[in-house]
């Protein structure tokens, strides 16, 4: 059997980001062969990954990257928030978000198939996850195309906790930016009124007159005051109509019209939003594993 070196060790731990002990143990199971010994590793991965699968990943961070006229936000999760500042993560992130921005697959599924260092953003995700010791999971992804005579806006809020991305007709960059803060602060629904479907206007609508037959108003006013309920209702989900959040007395659609422009599409990501959080005692957690 080939001595293992505290040399090989070193060099196996850089190129797989695996534990020492770990790395120890291949190696030792490869009889020294760096490249078996890197097989076994990732079939460890694969395996330890494999049992995290169902946990829920809901921290994690979300990115965005633009190039020309196109661009793409990325949200890839993690089960703690403590790996959001894990240097390996932080990476991972950003180079999946450049993967994709490239690629621009048409699906989740097809993203998973996009070419990541020696591998996939499939397998770099198991490997991590495996280096980690938390699921990881590439969540969603959306790729925005503007046209020539538009702009960018982009804006993160806590290192990635909120992004969002707007495009402007125009080329002010600076007011495309100040509308994706105002998209990341406010979280519009839609971005005008003839977004909004017509079964939410609906339901909406009825919900309105019900309430105001209940408080008693003459029928002959309850069309005016419903239509003022929903007036106040769209300015609260749609972006125009909301009011700006750096200048309260003017509304989005103000804004942009006072710089001569006008807001064309949106993307809003929230970390973890939608997903269903398991409630951990942390500190238990910790008694636990000192046990």
């Amino acid at each position: 059997m080939a001595k293992i070196t505290a040399a090989q060790v070193k060099e196996l731990r850089e190129r797989t980001g695996a534990g020492m002990m770990d790395v120890k143990k291949a190696l030792v199971k490869a009889d020294g062969d760096m490249d078996k010994a890197t097989d076994i590793l990732r079939e460890s991965g694969a395996a330890k990954a494999a049992k995290k699968s169902g946990r829920v990943a809901a921290e994690g961070l979300a990115a965005f990257d633009v190039e020309g006229n196109n661009a793409v936000l990325v949200e890839i999760n993690s089960e703690t928030d403590f790996v959001s500042s894990n240097d390996k993560f932080v990476k991972f992130v950003d180079d999946v978000t450049k993967a994709i921005l490239a690629a621009k697959p048409a699906d989740l599924e097809a993203a998973m198939n996009v070419p990541l260092g020696e591998g996939t953003i499939a397998s770099a995700e198991t490997e991590l996850t495996a280096v980690i010791g938390e699921k990881i999971t590439l969540r969603r992804f959306t790729i925005l195309t503007k046209k020539d005579n538009e702009v960018f806006g982009a804006y993160k809020h806590n290192n990635g906790a909120i992004i969002a991305v707007t495009i402007l007709d125009g080329d002010n960059a600076e007011a495309a930016k100040n509308i994706a803060m105002h998209v990341a602060a406010i979280n519009p629904e839609y971005l005008d009124k003839s977004q909004v479907p017509a079964e939410v206007l609906e339901h909406q609508t009825d919900v309105f007159t019900k309430e105001t037959e209940k408080e008693g108003k003459p029928s002959k006013i309850i069309p005016k005051i419903v239509e003022g309920r929903m007036n106040k209702y769209l300015a609260e989900i749609c972006l125009v109509d909301q009011p700006y959040v750096k200048d309260s007395d003017m509304t989005v659609a103000e804004y942009v019209k006072s710089v001569k422009s006008e807001v064309k599409n949106f993307v809003r990501y929230e970390v973890g939003e939608g997903i269903e959080k398991k409630q951990e005692d942390f500190a238990a957690e910790v008694r636990e594993q000192m046990r």
